[in-house]
């Protein structure tokens, strides 16, 4: 355990995230997600849920202000309330988040190219966001 750091933040994750650069991504899947067959790097992260860990990963990575989109969404076939929670979520990290929702066939192709993937027990259907790393400006 550390000093102020969310416990969801094993080692492998805090050094997957450490390790990343501007631009990087990493897409925080469900329990359904072929995590291993679409991932470079798989981080397990058993028995929690996504929005546990948009928050841990959102309370040390900021999200790239430089792009028009810095956080992606799947499109499911209808309305998913756990999309409104995590939105929500990525909002109370970053109040000037830009989120966009892709076409599955294209959220997947963005989740093989991400950085890692942190494949969660989440049980919602569709339950998938990737998160753009952006920069710490000088003096904070």
């Amino acid at each position: 355990m550390l000093k102020g750091l969310d416990p969801l933040l094993g080692p492998d994750l805090l050094f997957t995230l450490r390790a990343m650069g501007h631009g990087d991504e990493i897409a925080l899947v469900d329990g359904n997600y072929p995590a291993e067959e679409h991932g470079r790097r798989v981080i397990r992260a058993d028995g929690h849920g996504v929005i546990a860990l948009v928050h841990a990963v959102l309370s040390v990575m900021p999200l790239d202000d430089m792009v028009k989109a810095n956080a992606l969404l799947p499109k499911p076939p209808r309305p998913q309330a756990i999309h409104a929670a995590m939105r929500a979520a990525v909002a109370r990290h970053e109040p000037r988040a830009r989120l966009a929702v892709l076409a599955p066939d294209r959220f997947y192709a963005r989740v093989k190219e991400a950085h890692a993937i942190v494949a969660t027990s989440e049980p919602a259907l569709y339950a998938n966001i990737i998160l753009r790393k952006g920069v710490i400006y000088p003096g904070g």
